[in-house]
């Protein structure tokens, strides 16, 4: 509880100082949890995490404190509001302050681990969206947190690492959505979701690593996953489509085509990872069935667990029409 009262303290708050003391009592919060996972990296894990955040809390704090903590939001120039960005993009993993975050997060229990990717990041991108900076300085930390998140996911074979730049990758997204409000939180809320899917199947099998998926025990989940994964990737016609195609309309109508066009193409590029993940499930595993003909005792629980994410697949897919057919 006091997580998410601190996440809505600092959104709420009506001056800087207030703001960073909320930012301060979520990381206060946060900490034991990560400790609950009771292994030999949690420890490591945790004073890494409470070190990086530690430091971007300073530098907060310092351009606070320079530039007379008393002014309103809305009152900051742009040059403040440059330097107060550079702590808010170190807090959420953005690049090149992304070093941490991939490290951080493959020790990380797979609950844990969804709540830093999506919750942890609410405050950072708010009080980034309240700061009168200017587009062109944020436009290089957006194409390199695209292209880093998407690189970089090329020699990672753990999950959790694939997705955590993933996440730098929908971070530089979500820098461009700040220039519409109700964009943004399109943006979050269907990435969350797709996440939370994602997630909840890799920690039912305890799956952590890509050689893990040969040996899944249901075709129909995997297939399931798989669409996921491809939604989570931006690919048409699937609900994770939306919210970047909306984005790429923002950019032209803002006269930024050739960003669209970069974004567009790390993308691209992300999608590579996110097939070589889904052939071994896909392909792989069902010839492993065809020889071992062993069918696979659904539980309750997994018979529900089916039934609702296909149920939730079929209502996205159904969003997404009904809003393409509004819009066209």
């Amino acid at each position: 509880m006091l997580t998410l009262i601190s996440t809505l303290i600092s959104i709420s708050a009506n001056s800087w100082l207030i703001s960073w003391i909320g930012l301060e009592i979520n990381l206060l919060s946060i900490m034991p949890l990560m400790k609950l996972n009771n292994n030999k990296f949690s420890s490591e894990t945790m004073i890494k995490y409470f070190i990086i955040q530690s430091l971007a809390s300073m530098l907060l704090l310092f351009t606070i404190l320079i530039s007379m903590n008393s002014l309103p939001l809305h009152l900051m120039n742009s040059q403040t509001s440059n330097m107060m960005s550079i702590p808010l993009l170190m807090k959420m993993g953005a690049a090149p302050f992304h070093f941490w975050f991939p490290e951080v997060m493959s020790n990380l229990k797979w609950n844990m681990f969804f709540l830093i990717l999506t919750w942890q990041k609410i405050s950072p991108l708010i009080l980034l969206s309240y700061l009168n900076y200017k587009i062109e300085f944020l436009m290089i930390f957006i194409i390199l947190s695209a292209y880093t998140g998407s690189m970089l996911g090329f020699n990672s074979f753990c999950l959790r690492k694939l997705l955590s730049y993933s996440s730098i990758n929908h971070i530089g997204w979500m820098l461009i959505s700040l220039l519409n409000y109700k964009i943004w939180l399109c943006y979050f809320l269907v990435y969350s979701i797709m996440n939370l899917f994602i997630i909840i199947y890799l920690m039912k099998f305890n799956i952590y690593f890509i050689n893990q998926s040969n040996f899944l025990p249901n075709n129909n989940m995997n297939l399931l996953l798989s669409l996921n994964l491809l939604s989570l990737g931006g690919l048409p016609p699937f609900i994770g489509f939306l919210p970047k195609w909306v984005t790429i309309n923002l950019l032209i109508n803002n006269n930024m085509f050739y960003l669209s066009m970069l974004m567009i193409m790390s993308t691209l590029i992300n999608l590579f990872f996110y097939i070589r993940l889904i052939i071994p499930m896909t392909l792989l595993n069902s010839t492993i069935f065809l020889s071992t003909n062993k069918p696979y005792n659904f539980t309750k629980k997994s018979l529900y667990l089916t039934i609702f994410m296909n149920i939730m697949f079929l209502i996205s897919l159904m969003i997404y029409s009904s809003i393409f057919t509004t819009i066209m």
